[in-house]
């Protein structure tokens, strides 16, 4: 489930779309959403991913990983849900989890974090493009030409 921009009580506006902030209190450079998973919770979280935005029990996805325990399953999904990546709901006796956003969204949020958290942002995204095949700047390009032009910033000379 993809998120529009929200304004929190500052008047600033969160753009990523996997905040569970309502409305976001993160201020500038929101990290909902933005941990970095082991190797069992990129599995877990790929099970999640899949499942779209429905919800599902602790225990069919346990079932999915016949070698771990349920309890480590369970564990998993709820630290999945102390980083923002999945959410909690109770159901009468039973909890029912759902992803927060998706795959793609917390694959951009990394990749935007990783991209302003260098010293030459621009460069990197230079070099990073260049690293790119025909069908991935075929895919970049359409995005770039359907993304909606943001207003202007009034305190920015254009």
């Amino acid at each position: 489930m993809e998120r529009a921009d929200r304004s929190s009580p500052t008047g600033t506006t969160c753009s990523n779309p996997l905040c569970s902030c309502d409305p976001c209190g993160c201020g500038d450079g929101c990290r909902c959403g933005a941990a970095t998973l082991g190797g069992l919770e990129q599995r877990v979280m790929d099970a999640v991913w899949a499942q779209g935005d429905h919800e599902f029990s602790a225990r069919s996805v346990a079932d999915r990983f016949p070698e771990h325990a349920y309890t480590t399953v369970a564990t998993v999904l709820e630290r999945l849900v102390a980083k923002g990546l999945v959410r909690r709901r109770k159901v009468d006796r039973t909890v029912r989890f759902a992803a927060v956003g998706t795959g793609g969204a917390h694959t951009a949020v990394l990749m935007h974090r990783a991209l302003v958290s260098g010293r030459d942002p621009d460069a990197a995204l230079v070099r990073f493009a260049a690293t790119l095949g025909p069908d991935e700047v075929a895919v970049l390009r359409r995005a770039l030409e359907d993304r909606p032009v943001p207003p202007a910033d009034p305190g920015h000379d254009a």
